[in-house]
């Protein structure tokens, strides 16, 4: 196979296969290939999963403990795999995140994959910025540890800063109805600019450029001085200057690109049914279970 005819790999935005599913991974790569089903459709097809038909695959997790603890990511390197990360580290919330480590653990393991990899193949995700009330008490948002993750991510060499506000999906909606006396809230749109110039100014400081994930409107709307740019979670440019090889620079038409994802094609071999993800996040916009693995 020509390197232009290799794929990458999403593992994955519908689930957490780092946390929770690397042993059914890795027995996919060594089959050699993925079976997935569309969500959509419920179509079947297949992946090639041989490290000469991937050219790099992308990890995303909010818990990277197993996959570190597992020696997953040496594993994959030795095999010929190139490897790329997601890392969506948030603020401490038992309301938004309940069932994630705790910001200092999340924090030892970006320092571990950062030493572990070249820090330009690690994305740092703060996402999404979520605005909530508690009963009567005064509107609050989960940007409480911005800027220790901030600072930490910096000494860990990261260069890039991903995040984006909320989206309101009804299922979201749904959910938080059963839980009396708490309300997401939908920031205006120049608090959402003010929010975001003040993440930049901090980053700016520590080296970090600060991108957003499906912002477009919001995007628009920011001062001409600002730098934030449009993200590609999946920047398949960026793949090719870090590994070398091919790859197409098309955008991924299966992603929001309306709403302004700046993802590059990929194959995403997730399940939100096969693969449930336990973090159980209130603002998912997946199908979290609610109940705790046994």
């Amino acid at each position: 196979m020509r390197p232009a005819d290799q794929i990458v790999i999403s593992a994955s935005r519908r689930t957490d296969i780092p946390a929770f599913y690397m042993d059914w991974f890795m027995e996919q790569i060594n089959n050699g290939m993925f079976e997935v089903v569309n969500p959509y459709n419920r179509r079947k097809f297949m992946v090639p999963a041989t490290s000469d038909k991937v050219h790099t695959i992308v990890f995303w997790s909010k818990n990277f403990d197993p996959f570190i603890k597992g020696g997953f990511g040496e594993k994959l390197s030795a095999m010929g795999y190139n490897l790329f990360f997601n890392f969506t580290l948030n603020s401490n919330s038992p309301h938004l995140e309940p069932r994630i480590p705790s910001l200092a653990r999340r924090l030892d393991q970006l320092r571990e994959l950062s030493r572990s990899y070249d820090p330009k193949s690690i994305n740092w995700r703060f996402d999404p910025v979520c605005f909530f009330r508690l009963g009567k008490q005064p509107v609050k948002n989960n940007l409480d540890d911005f800027f220790r993750i901030a600072s930490w991510a910096s000494q860990c060499g990261i260069s890039r800063c991903i995040t984006s506000f909320m989206d309101h999906y009804p299922k979201i909606k749904k959910r938080v109805a059963s839980m009396p006396g708490f309300y997401f809230i939908d920031p205006v749109l120049p608090d959402k600019i003010k929010i975001l110039i003040e993440m930049e100014k901090e980053l700016a400081g520590k080296n970090i450029d600060l991108y957003t994930c499906c912002e477009k409107e919001v995007l628009k709307a920011l001062p001409s001085g600002s730098n934030i740019r449009n993200s590609s979670c999946i920047p398949n440019q960026l793949f090719v200057e870090l590994f070398g090889g091919n790859l197409s620079f098309k955008e991924d038409t299966g992603q929001r690109t309306a709403a302004g994802c700046g993802c590059m094609v990929s194959a995403d071999i997730g399940s939100y049914h096969l693969h449930p993800c336990y973090h159980n996040c209130l603002f998912c916009y997946a199908n979290p279970r609610p109940k705790p693995i046994t």
